[in-house]
């Protein structure tokens, strides 16, 4: 699904209905035939959510996700007094295992793939969330579960509320770490941050670069975007031995199309390192607001003694610092090769919505029973005594 080949709005007496004021419900990809404008709009208001929870994501999902899962998810509508859309969710029923125990689950319709990070509902501040819990409730659900939270996730939590207020019992837990960089005003301030030895490290690596090479990094925008991609799809899987990322086709064909978009908006960041000539390194990201997001990278791996990695990283941290933006965010995962760049973390969250029926306070008794047996393992671990030294 593309922007070029997206049906216009419909119009006739069905489109008033849809435009009306209150909560709506519809196919998830009749949604996104109307085209971006609403989603941009809403994700401009929606602080906490990254690029993962718009409409080009949303778009790239349904291209690649088996065709059953694309038209079994819905779109959830709050529309003001004059029209506008305040709030939209877009969501799925689904058969999930939760606590060993197989139930139906109201989720994101985007689910896990692609890893999807920072996610929120789209919302403005003042739209009323509460008002969208009755059709929530409509769907056959018996646990809802929302992952990949943003930390700050505003509008989840206002849902919750809302949620808990109808009678739901609510918990959050801890997900994934996300290192981050909060960016000075300069790159000389961000060298000086790191210890003297890694910073002679970066300095050095890349001056022995351009002593050995003719080194040119290149960026890749629409005219040249298959070529780019080509880059980083080989460099990667050279990288990890033909496992990496994109060997799931799925997975992709999402980034194909989602990069599409990105490059038509100039939010895409998709680099090579060339020595003389050739890339030896790729770096894919893109940007939102005052972030830039790095998603995935590629190296040479007979270069991999020259650090072309490490240089191109630096370059582009460099870039993001030199245009002003704010954050560097190297999404989930506490890899090592992350942490060697910054010591913040930030973690997603997960919240858990059980509804308040019999089943639901049995799969929230289930839910506390596993958590505390979780605790419980975890403390007897720490209580055993350290192996004798001998």
């Amino acid at each position: 699904m593309s922007e070029s080949s997206i049906a216009p709005r419909r119009s006739g007496p069905g489109a008033a209905i849809l435009d009306a004021p209150g909560v709506a419900c519809l196919p998830l990809l009749e949604e996104l035939r109307h085209g971006s404008l609403a989603w941009d709009q809403l994700l401009k208001r929606s602080p906490a959510a990254s690029p993962f929870a718009s409409w080009a994501w949303h778009c790239a999902w349904a291209n690649s996700a088996p065709p059953e899962d694309a038209r079994a998810s819905q779109a959830v509508l709050l529309r003001g007094a004059g029209g506008a859309v305040e709030a939209l969710l877009p969501l799925a029923v689904r058969s999930v295992i939760f606590r060993r125990r197989r139930v139906t689950a109201l989720t994101w319709a985007i689910g896990d793939l692609g890893c999807p990070d920072h996610l929120d509902i789209l919302a403005t501040p003042e739209a009323d969330l509460g008002a969208v819990v009755a059709a929530l409730k409509a769907l056959p659900w018996d646990v809802v579960v929302l992952s990949n939270l943003a930390p700050d996730a505003t509008n989840v939590t206002r849902l919750a509320a809302a949620l808990r207020r109808r009678g739901c019992a609510i918990r959050r837990e801890a997900l994934w770490s996300c290192p981050y960089l909060e960016l000075p005003s300069s790159w000389d301030e961000y060298l000086s941050s790191l210890s003297p030895t890694r910073r002679q490290k970066l300095r050095r690596k890349a001056r022995n670069l351009r002593r050995d090479h003719a080194v040119v990094v290149t960026d890749y925008g629409t005219e040249r975007l298959e070529e780019g991609w080509r880059w980083l799809v080989t460099l990667h899987q050279e990288r990890w031995a033909g496992a990496g990322t994109f060997s799931d086709p799925r997975v992709e064909q999402l980034h194909r199309c989602f990069v599409r978009e990105a490059a038509r908006r100039g939010q895409l960041w998709l680099s090579t390192l060339d020595l003389d000539g050739k890339p030896a390194a790729a770096w894919y990201g893109f940007t939102h607001g005052d972030t830039v997001y790095f998603y995935q990278s590629g190296r040479d791996p007979r270069r991999a003694h020259q650090s072309v990695g490490v240089v191109l990283m630096a370059t582009m941290i460099r870039r993001a610092i030199e245009r002003g933006y704010r954050r560097f965010d190297f999404l989930r995962g506490d890899d090592a090769y992350k942490m060697q760049w910054t010591a913040l973390q930030r973690r997603t969250m997960e919240l858990v919505a059980f509804r308040p029926s019999w089943r639901g306070r049995w799969l929230r008794g289930l839910d506390l029973a596993g958590r505390l047996r979780a605790r419980l393992l975890v403390h007897n671990r720490d209580e055993q005594p350290a192996p004798a030294r001998v």
